[in-house]
């Protein structure tokens, strides 16, 4: 049967009854030919708050170009984003995941009700990657992801004997907070690090979530290998939006659309190219979240399984040495994708946006001679993924810990109880904080925050106070994919759901056990009980508006935090 190109925009233009329609759009600048043409949504996040997705604007003028090269009429769209490195520590993080849904029932509305035949959506801060991702389920109409891309690194003007001559990232901006309130470093080199830690446009520059979550969606196969690697000031990724806009004309002519392409065994692929990076703990709830607007049944434990056989390949922030422009020009996730193929870890013939496999388009990889950042399988970092699922009395549905750049296998120590991430800093800054504690924050949860804030605060001054290696951290919320150390977030069910996290004592007794998957405290299931019966749930934090609707709806973490669990 042949493919209507049109099979969606003809029922909203074409024809008499559609004469206000036409007349409307007419007065925005569009033509008959216009009209007459597939049309193609553009959405993007350009926002003046933030350098993540600063370069939309201009990205998206290529991608519109590219779709006018090919026969279609593109259609700009434009959402919300919210910065989690400028809201950490604040209520406003509190909107950050939140803003995901947003983001993506945004895009929905507007793609369904002006009947787009196709659409590419572009993406750059940490929620807008997934959120642009899961539209592209939920909608089912030919589509392709763009990821803005990565900043550059930045240098201290004067070198510091903390941070050295080293490539600054967001990462060191926390770091440096945590030093200067431990007296490390001074108020002038303090300041040096602000000032020169993010020099420009783009998304946080090591493989925290947003450039975890740009690659795990090329192995996924909704943007084609390498698009999203380049940079966002590079000239190159010019070149990558024109293309794309070609690209997405290709799948409208050819009527191919994302769950045509997208299974069960491509979500393996990028679960598989997050372990060998040592991406960011974000990854697990953003994909489970795609994978249900995808239909794609998913669970908790096959992120676990990948883990351990997958080996972290990819040296790169925050725990191991280099930036994401950096991987760039090692070669990128093709360079990735190639190790592991060799290795037998991909589904190597799932379909991709370009019209070939996987595995076609990893035989495109170009490896420079001496690169150091993506390491030979002999000489892999670790012999498992970067991330691990635990289980246990405190967390019966699961939770996710970082062991990326993680020798430690095993700690206990005795609770240290905090409401909130507020109080838990302060407890850093006052030196409550002693070698060996576990840190729980609670209250922190999906429904609990509500809105599962990152911990990034706290675990940033960790890592400056000098406790990142003997203090272990847990909570029902989340954390960066800038952050590192011995540190368990996801913790299912919350605090707020009545999970075990909520009757935690200071001085009770917990165990991190890595190499068994456990994570339990020295409590029988008697004082467990006990304690839960007892307990009474607190008041909802807000009780009208955006932040109590997201509230009543949201998912727990082990289903990706959705709010629409009922849909399938």
């Amino acid at each position: 049967m042949a493919v209507d190109p049109r099979h969606k925009s003809r029922a909203l233009l074409e024809g008499p009854d559609r004469a206000v329609a036409r007349s409307m759009m007419k007065a925005v600048g569009f033509s008959d030919e216009d009209l007459s043409r597939p049309q193609i949504g553009v959405a993007h996040c350009w926002i003046g708050t933030m350098p993540c997705n600063w370069n939309h604007r201009e990205l998206a003028q290529r991608v519109m170009e590219g779709i006018r090269a090919a026969g279609g009429t593109p259609i700009e769209v434009n959402t919300v984003a919210i910065n989690d490195a400028i809201t950490t520590g604040t209520e406003g993080m509190k909107t950050s995941l939140v803003s995901r849904e947003v983001i993506a029932d945004s895009v929905e509305l507007v793609a369904w009700g002006h009947m787009f035949d196709g659409i590419v959506t572009i993406s750059g801060c940490d929620k807008t990657i997934p959120a642009m991702a899961m539209v592209l389920g939920r909608l089912d109409i030919p589509g392709v992801t763009l990821y803005g891309g990565s900043i550059r690194s930045g240098a201290c003007v004067k070198p510091n004997k903390v941070f050295g001559d080293r490539k600054l990232t967001v990462q060191d901006a926390y770091e440096a907070l945590g030093a200067f309130n431990a007296g490390r470093i001074s108020e002038d080199e303090f300041k040096d690090v602000e000032d020169h830690a993010c020099p420009g446009a783009g998304a946080c520059g090591g493989q925290f979530t947003a450039n975890t979550m740009a690659t795990a969606y090329e192995m996924l196969g909704i943007s084609p290998m390498g698009w999203n690697d380049v940079p966002a000031l590079d000239t190159r990724k010019l070149d990558v939006a024109f293309e794309t806009g070609r690209l997405v004309m290709e799948l409208v002519t050819k009527g191919v659309t994302p769950r045509s392409l997208v299974t069960r065994r491509s979500f393996e692929n990028a679960i598989t190219g997050v372990m060998a990076t040592g991406g960011s703990t974000n990854a697990v709830l953003h994909l489970l979240a795609t994978a249900h607007d995808f239909g794609v049944p998913l669970e908790l434990e096959a992120f676990d399984h990948i883990s351990r056989k997958t080996p972290v390949l990819a040296d790169m922030r925050p725990w191991g040495t280099y930036t994401a422009p950096e991987m760039f020009e090692a070669g990128g996730m093709p360079v990735v994708g190639k190790r592991l193929i060799e290795a037998g870890l991909l589904h190597g013939a799932e379909k991709t946006v370009t019209g070939q496999t996987l595995a076609q388009e990893i035989e495109g990889a170009v490896e420079p001679d001496g690169q150091d950042v993506i390491k030979p399988l002999s000489n892999s970092l670790k012999s498992e993924g970067g991330l691990a699922i635990l289980r246990g009395n405190l967390a019966p549905g699961g939770c996710v810990i970082k062991v990326s750049g993680q020798t430690k296998k095993l700690h206990r120590g005795p609770a240290r109880v905090f409401e909130n991430e507020e109080d838990a800093f302060l407890a850093i800054k006052e030196g409550r904080i002693q070698p060996n504690d576990v840190m729980v924050l609670r209250n922190e949860g999906p429904k609990g925050g509500p809105g599962m804030r990152e911990m990034q605060l706290v675990t940033g001054a960790l890592q400056g106070y000098g406790l990142g290696e003997t203090v272990a951290l847990m909570t029902d919320g989340r954390f960066s994919g800038a952050s590192r150390g011995f540190v368990i977030g996801h913790i299912v069910p919350e605090a707020a759901e009545r999970g075990p996290i909520a009757v935690l004592r200071d001085g009770d007794a917990i165990t991190i056990d890595v190499e068994n998957r456990k994570l339990d405290v020295e409590l029988s299931e008697e004082q467990l009980r006990e304690r839960l019966a007892k307990w009474v749930a607190p008041p909802p934090r807000y009780t009208k508006g955006v932040l109590a609707k997201y509230a009543r709806l949201v998912a727990d973490a082990s289903k990706g935090a959705v709010t629409d669990l009922q849909k399938f």
